[in-house]
């Protein structure tokens, strides 16, 4: 029986685990071509240089939650392949995995280099031949599931079946639409909030968790399309040098990056330093603290959970003389401070970069791709994994458990179609 060729394009985390499980179907041979001099790149540097491999929620339903595109369309593919399946199938290459307090999940090692090398000598054991500096040129598909794949050296490459997993890649994308594909365009996710406010970068190391933090969009119709928790996120909140960062923003410039793009990433964004309390609630603190502490300055007596450095820069913002005692605070300052304190607002002045990791929103429309095997519905023989699909999730490992589940699926995919 001759032997199914497959070529995978694209050495990261999706285009590895394809190429290992699509190999361990019989007479099948896979090449994997990485246009880099490196492959896994995107793993190394992930979480820090310790890979947030995958998240501790083992519930698709909840799982797809974590997606602000894409959480559809994976709610069946996480019943076939979810965060369990992965840490089952590290274990089995020898890599233990630990939970943190927030649920992401990293090697015991702390290390990416872990990882990298267990997919290696992975994909090494499955007899997957991988070619690195390897760039593709065009590829024309030949009819009956068979593809010309010609590489800038000028070598050709005849395959029956082709997997891309070439991430935000503009090359995967230009493949992608050469064989019949349309995208949705790619704009950043997951980015930090470059705010112009100088008082507010001497802050910058202090860490406020929970935080909320919302989006102030101009277009009335935006917020109807979106969940009222969409444009609303809650979690720790990081004060940087050049504004704001920490999960809460990461999470909203998630699920906000289409809204954010469209406006140039020139937008408002109103804080709650104390989201655990309502307004009213804040407001009674206040007062309480007027009536049992009055001989105080206001600037050295806090009552609200937050740092006394804080707590000047939100007095200052909300124009209130530090030099005040707590008597002498009239009510109408009461109710500035809690508006502050509950609301402070923002000019979001442009995206700054979350570490060296970066996630893209758009890419491949799902409507053309089947999820049962994560086949073209365009061009038969051509399957897709990982962040080149218009998959994005926020941050916390569900990127990567994108690239693992989808990969899979093609990998069975792939091996289904050559029976």
């Amino acid at each position: 029986m001759a032997s199914t060729e497959v070529v995978v394009i694209g050495g990261g985390a999706a285009g590895f685990f394809g190429a290992i499980h699509a190999a361990q179907a019989p007479h099948t041979r896979v090449t994997l071509l990485e246009a880099g001099q490196q492959p896994l790149a995107k793993v190394r540097i992930s979480g820090g240089g310790r890979c947030n491999v995958t998240h501790h929620c083992f519930e698709p339903s909840q799982l797809v939650q974590n997606y602000p595109r894409g959480g559809k369309a994976l709610r069946g593919a996480f019943s076939r392949f979810q965060p369990l399946d992965v840490v089952r199938w590290f274990n089995a290459e020898g890599v233990k995995l630990k939970t943190e307090a927030d649920g992401r999940m990293f090697p015991v090692t702390d290390g990416s280099e872990t990882i990298v090398e267990a997919l290696m000598f992975a994909a090494k054991k499955a007899g997957v031949f991988l070619r690195n500096n390897v760039l593709v040129q065009k590829i024309e598909h030949l009819g009956d599931s068979k593809f010309d794949v010609m590489l800038k050296n000028g070598e050709n490459l005849v395959c029956d079946r082709l997997l891309l997993a070439t991430g935000s890649s503009p090359s995967g994308y230009a493949i992608a639409r050469s064989l019949g594909h349309e995208l949705e365009p790619p704009v950043p996710s997951l980015f930090t909030f470059n705010i112009k406010d100088s008082k507010l970068h001497e802050l910058a190391g202090v860490s406020i968790n929970p935080a909320t933090v919302k989006l102030l969009t101009s277009n009335p119709s935006n917020e109807k399309k979106k969940s009222r928790n969409q444009l609303e996120q809650s979690g720790a909140l990081l004060i940087t040098h050049w504004g704001l960062s920490g999960p809460a923003v990461l999470k909203l410039s998630a699920w906000a990056a289409r809204e954010l793009h469209d406006c140039n990433y020139q937008a408002k964004l109103a804080v709650n330093w104390i989201p655990t309390l309502k307004v009213e609630a804040v407001k009674q603190i206040l007062l309480n603290a007027k009536n049992d502490q009055p001989k105080k300055f206001i600037s050295n007596y806090c009552p609200a959970e937050i740092s006394l450095r804080l707590w000047e820069y939100l007095l200052d913002k909300a124009k209130v003389e530090l030099e005040k005692r707590w008597a002498d605070i009239s009510n109408k300052a009461i109710q500035q401070i809690a508006n502050v304190l509950t609301a402070s607002e923002y000019v979001i002045a442009g995206k700054g970069v979350f570490k060296e990791e970066f996630v893209t929103c758009g890419g491949i429309r799902l409507q053309d791709v089947n999820f049962q095997t994560m086949e073209s519905k365009i061009c038969s023989g051509l399957f897709f994994a990982g962040e080149i699909l218009d998959i994005d999730g926020v941050t916390g490992g569900f990127n990567f458990q994108n690239a693992w589940t989808t990969a899979w699926i093609a990998a069975q995919g792939i091996s289904n179609h050559s029976i």
